[in-house]
């Protein structure tokens, strides 16, 4: 069973393709400074707490387990932090990727996994988005992905270091058992605010413009399984251990849904109503963001398996069931 070097294993996509990587064979080694992660989420392999750009400690613990290769989730991700904050940003999700990197290679490990994002395209010129679309990233957190992915074609061209560059749009759901899910404070997710707005946990949902041109005004999203994408990751890894070729694929269904669909979606499901305000549209939200996905199916053939019933059904049972107070 080899071992894969999990970089922010702790946190939400991370923790599920640690649970995904567990099914298929191999041990995730976690490695998280906990600052966004949970230590309770580590349940298939070790944790070794330390920070992406603690050199020493990455040292210590490539030498320790002596992974075949690196799946790297740990990156700050809030937009609306990374404009308050842009400095900390690329200290954290640039600086950070490189110290790691350059461990990795110091290790003998050529082999990366990176969680990137549709954020780095910016605002969509056409739909739906393929990989080949311009990138152009309208705020600090998209360009820190950016700069990461330019970073890491360097590497393959220059001195042979493969990456499987993984483009999500949004992610979704939980694991069914209820053993991990989805856990932020505070929570800026759509489905588990709306959850959130039905326990009563929050006031309202409120949904930020209802005039943008969409079929009702409101912003549409691709939201995917937090399983999809947890089985994308332990796919690209296989690829790469194959000797397959670097590529960054975009993870999404393919298919968009509207902030008022989401929410009808949610009541039907759960069988109840929640408050709902409207108010003006958030700086910097495109109003359409749908994948082309049939680059992941043709390089790791992968395609996504749940649909949105599903993730909601997911979310609902950890939302009301295990999510810790």
């Amino acid at each position: 069973m080899a071992n894969i070097l999990v970089a922010g294993g702790a946190g939400y996509i991370g923790s599920h393709t640690c649970l995904d990587l567990f099914n298929k064979g191999f041990v995730p080694i976690v490695y998280d400074n906990l600052s966004n992660g949970h230590a309770e989420f580590v349940q298939w392999g070790p944790l070794e707490v330390g920070d992406i750009r603690d050199r020493d400690k990455l040292d210590e613990v490539f030498r320790k387990h002596n992974p075949v290769a690196v799946v790297h989730f740990a990156a700050a991700i809030e937009v609306g932090e990374s404009v308050r904050d842009p400095a900390g940003y690329y200290d954290n999700n640039v600086s950070g990727t490189i110290t790691l990197l350059r461990a990795a290679q110091a290790a003998g490990i050529d082999k990366v996994v990176f969680s990137s994002t549709c954020a780095t395209y910016g605002m969509p010129t056409s739909i739906p988005m393929k990989e080949s679309h311009a990138q152009i990233p309208i705020n600090p957190y998209g360009r820190s992905k950016l700069i990461i992915e330019q970073i890491l074609w360097d590497l393959d061209v220059y001195q042979g270091f493969r990456c499987m560059i993984l483009r999500y749009f949004n992610a979704a759901g939980a694991d069914p058992l209820g053993r991990i899910g989805e856990w932020h404070s505070p929570e800026t997710h759509a489905i588990p605010i709306a959850i959130e707005a039905a326990l009563g946990r929050r006031p309202y949902f409120e949904v930020l413009g209802t005039d943008y041109d969409t079929r009702d005004g409101t912003c549409v999203r691709d939201f995917v399984h937090v399983l999809d994408l947890a089985d994308a990751h332990t796919r690209a890894i296989e690829h790469l251990l194959a000797d397959g070729a670097s590529q960054a694929v975009n993870l999404g269904t393919g298919h968009g849904t509207t902030v008022k669909e989401l929410l009808q979606a949610v009541q039907h499901v759960i069988g109840k109503g929640l408050n709902v305000k409207y108010g003006p549209r958030r700086k910097g939200d495109s109003p359409v963001l749908v994948a082309d996905n049939a680059l992941a199916n043709e390089t790791i053939g992968w395609s996504p398996r749940h649909d949105l019933k599903s993730m909601i059904d997911t979310a609902w049972n950890w939302h009301s069931n295990y999510l810790p107070a």
